[in-house]
């Protein structure tokens, strides 16, 4: 534990098996109190919490599960004082973070919570993998929005009322923001935080994955319109207005839907190259074919969302293990 300073933590998953008995070994040592938040389990994952010595909160399974119901549950069963850290359940700590990131809270009194930097486990076992393990790299420094793996101030949690129960994706991004709009400042400090296993192996766990991402950007579009809005309007042209115009095209100007068509190798030529210019070298190529792809999952996604807003339905998880 790092000095004085009181750290909780809290843990959530669903079904993680292996990846939560390792999560729950690497944080027992480094935090005061872990609370597990468990949605559902049938793989014994709530036994192996109260074994390795967690609180655990099992969630009543009548109301649609997400992650921040789950957080929320977590965060009020410890009901804390000091400093908590939230971490996912396919995610192991790694040895040092606590440390520098209590020590970043305590020396900036304005910054609400601060992040790390996620790696994968295992990049080279799949494509998908790799592309998560790209997607979790990102710059330290000041930042407005970031994942679920963060130390936050109790008290600014509390003043948030923490997350939307209601958004099944990008709930940590939305909290993000609204800590931001109440005039917090939140840091990723350059220290690795956490190992995911992501344990992607087949193309239907990334294509569900996409889904997912694509009802982020639409749910938490609706409440902060500027935030991803360029990755809307991709997946708007990319994913519905490009196939629309080539299939116009090709019933009286088969040329242009040709023209039109070679819009996607210059995606992908476009993507490897800004891939190339980070220092991504393995499955280059793969890699920008995906982030290409994406836009079809994406705008499946969006438009499950406002099916279901337009509809009334509940927003239940979309997974993708």
């Amino acid at each position: 534990m790092a000095g004085m300073t009181k750290i909780d933590a809290v843990l959530i998953g669903r079904n993680e098996g292996d990846r939560l008995k390792a999560a729950l070994a690497a944080m027992m040592p480094l935090v005061d109190r872990v609370v597990y938040v468990d949605s559902g389990s049938t793989d014994g994952s709530v036994l192996a919490a109260r074994r390795a010595g967690a609180q655990v909160v099992e969630l009543d399974m009548s109301t649609p599960f997400s992650a921040a119901r789950a957080r929320n549950a977590g965060f009020d069963a410890l009901n804390p004082d000091g400093y908590v850290l939230f971490v996912d359940g396919d995610c192991a700590i790694v040895s040092g973070f606590v440390d520098q990131a209590v020590a970043y809270l305590d020396a900036n009194a304005k910054t609400a919570l601060v992040t790390g930097w996620r790696s994968e486990i295992d990049p080279g076992a799949s494509v998908y993998n790799r592309l998560c393990d790209w997607e979790w790299h990102r710059p330290a420094g000041p930042i407005t929005s970031c994942g679920g793996d963060i130390l936050v101030r109790a008290k600014a949690w509390r003043a948030m009322r923490g997350q939307r129960p209601d958004l099944i994706a990008g709930e940590d991004e939305e909290f993000c923001l609204r800590l931001g709009d109440a005039g917090w400042q939140l840091a990723r400090i350059p220290v690795a935080m956490t190992r995911h296993d992501a344990d992607m192996h087949r193309f239907g766990q990334w294509w569900a994955r996409a889904v997912r991402a694509g009802h982020a950007f639409a749910q938490v579009g609706t409440l902060f319109p500027d935030h991803w809005r360029a990755e809307r309007r991709r997946v708007l042209v990319y994913g519905l207005a490009l196939p629309i115009s080539i299939l116009l095209a090709l019933a009286t100007q088969p040329w242009l839907a040709v023209l039109l068509a070679l819009a996607y190798p210059l995606n992908l030529s476009r993507t490897a190259q800004g891939l190339a210019a980070e220092g991504v070298q393995d499955h280059r190529w793969a890699l920008a074919g995906l982030l290409t792809l994406s836009k079809f999952p994406n705008l499946v996604g969006m438009a499950r969302f406002w099916y279901r807003r337009a509809t009334g339905a509940q927003m239940r998880l979309i997974e993708y293990k």
